[in-house]
């Protein structure tokens, strides 16, 4: 089931632009919108964008870049025939024909014609530069609101989650760890129980991780998503509990598996409920 999109609106000279994301990666502007800034009958003005050779080679490399089901030869078509007075393109004409993922056509409420932001961007340079403009200082406010809501959620679990390993750390020193240990004993003591808590929610020991991951920087935890380490952060202080109860490894590791599974699909059940509730919300404006 496709995941529903999550709506933002971009205010640009008093004129509001919708966009949208299902992913969170890939950002789709309105064209429509964007076109209500010169015309009333933007639907009119972006068929002029479209059938300009200019714009139909910018399109055309687009899609062979991130679309690996474009229609290069049916492209090539409406190449050839493009700056001639009786050429006529339109949204929905080079979606059905080139099989088109940068621009889509939606219907309903929220619908015209939208695009990746990299696409909408250079329409908007051909609407006016200086709207242009406009649009961008807006849309980078969007992000920056965004990336600082993110980055404060992500510091706090880490931080909750570097809090909790402290105490499960003074639990290992406390309970596992023999006086007539060596320290290089001791330190492997530690890079084990961390592992058991690495295997039991990410499947995997940070020696693997590294491995598979050689270009990254950090490590496992710093690469986990929020609902990972607020997960995490409550292993450690179970684990810590269960190491005061006197429980095996083999049988904590069990114990703690079963904790993350069921948080993970809490976690997750919370967060697919909330955004249903933000999207209501924004549908009932």
């Amino acid at each position: 089931m496709p995941k529903k999109p999550i709506k933002e609106t971009i205010h640009a000279k008093g004129i509001d632009i919708g966009i949208y994301t299902n992913d969170f990666q890939n950002e789709f502007i309105s064209l429509t919108d964007i076109a209500k800034y010169r015309s009333d009958d933007p639907n009119a003005t972006i068929c002029n964008w479209m059938r300009n050779r200019d714009t139909l080679e910018f399109l055309g490399l687009w899609e062979t870049l991130h679309n690996p089901d474009f229609k290069p030869l049916e492209f090539e078509g409406f190449r050839s025939q493009a700056g001639l007075n009786a050429f006529t393109m339109s949204p929905s004409k080079w979606i059905n024909n080139v099989s088109a993922i940068g621009i889509v056509s939606k219907s309903g409420r929220y619908g015209g014609t939208y695009a990746h932001s990299d696409i909408a961007f250079e329409f908007a340079s051909w609407i006016s530069a200086e709207f242009k403009l406009y649009i961008i200082k807006d849309y980078q406010r969007i992000k920056t609101d965004e990336n600082s809501r993110l980055s404060l959620n992500w510091n706090l679990n880490r931080e909750i989650s570097k809090l909790n390993y402290r105490i499960h750390t003074d639990a290992i020193k406390e309970n596992l760890i023999p006086p007539e240990l060596t320290k290089e004993q001791i330190a492997y003591t530690y890079a084990n129980e961390a592992d058991m808590l690495n295997v039991a929610l990410f499947g995997i020991t940070a020696k693997q991780w590294s491995e598979m991951n050689p270009d990254k920087k950090g490590n496992m935890r710093d690469d986990a998503n929020l609902n990972q380490l607020l997960v995490l952060s409550n292993m450690e202080s179970y684990n810590a509990v269960l190491i005061e109860q006197g429980k095996a490894q083999s049988d904590r590791l069990v114990l703690l598996r079963d904790l993350a599974v069921k948080q993970m699909k809490t976690m997750e059940s919370l967060t697919m409920t909330g955004l249903a509730m933000l999207t209501k919300k924004e549908d009932d404006q």
